[in-house]
């Protein structure tokens, strides 16, 4: 997936989660978080950062921050690029060589999932993404804040499986430099619990790390996952 009209800035301070007030041309200018996550380790004061200006004069806010520069590498921070980015892999037959449908947002029962895939040979598969930023020592762990969310649909895959569907979950680390992807059982030890007993029951746990510039994101190497 791709940007439009990428600004570079400084990053001054975020005094809550959906905003941040950076320095851009000597000015100070309030943006907009696409994340909610905690990110303390990339959004340091002085560090770069990336904004997306919108062309809806309507906003409150002109930019988005879309990618912060840790080290020599961006690192992509938007919530919304994982799913872009996995949807144009699905569609390219990422998961199915022989992919014949994809649909976002997809509902079962009272669940909805980021996507349900099918491919020719009659495969059917609903899949979860859930992008990561946090970087330990190399290791990439999700989460880095709780998420009662997350758990919840790792449970809903599972009974996707019992009604004979292939059920997915996905970790796109936004970022290159990863060793493995572990669940981050210091900050969630419920999610890591219910991964574990999930890929038990046959969910697959995938995890793929990114080619990421300031204007774009794509899906690279697959990353060993270590539950």
């Amino acid at each position: 997936m791709r940007y439009s009209n990428i600004q570079k800035a400084e990053f001054i301070r975020r005094p809550n989660r959906f905003i941040a007030h950076v320095l851009m041309d000597g000015e100070e200018v309030i943006c907009h978080v696409k994340n909610t996550g905690r990110l303390k380790e990339l959004l340091l004061p002085g560090a770069t950062v990336f904004l997306e200006e919108s062309d809806n004069m309507t906003r409150k806010t002109r930019f988005d921050l879309v990618g912060v520069l840790r080290g020599d590498e961006v690192v992509n921070i938007d919530s919304q690029a994982p799913n872009q980015a996995v949807g144009e892999w699905l569609k390219s037959g990422g998961l199915f060589e022989d992919v014949s449908y994809v649909k976002a947002e997809a509902r079962y029962g009272d669940s909805r999932f980021d996507f349900y895939v099918e491919s020719s040979s009659g495969r059917k598969a609903f899949l979860e993404v859930k992008g990561v930023t946090l970087l330990q020592d190399r290791v990439a762990r999700f989460p880095d804040a709780p998420t009662t969310r997350g758990v919840k649909h790792i449970g809903e895959l599972v009974k996707c499986l019992e009604d004979g569907y292939e059920a997915y979950i996905l970790f796109l680390l936004e970022m290159k430099g990863s060793k493995w992807m572990e669940p981050n059982d210091a900050t969630h030890p419920a999610f890591g619990k219910a991964l574990r007993e999930a890929a038990e029951k046959g969910v697959k746990v995938l995890a793929y790390d990114c080619l990421v510039t300031p204007e774009s994101l794509e899906l690279d190497k697959k990353v060993e996952v270590r539950l």
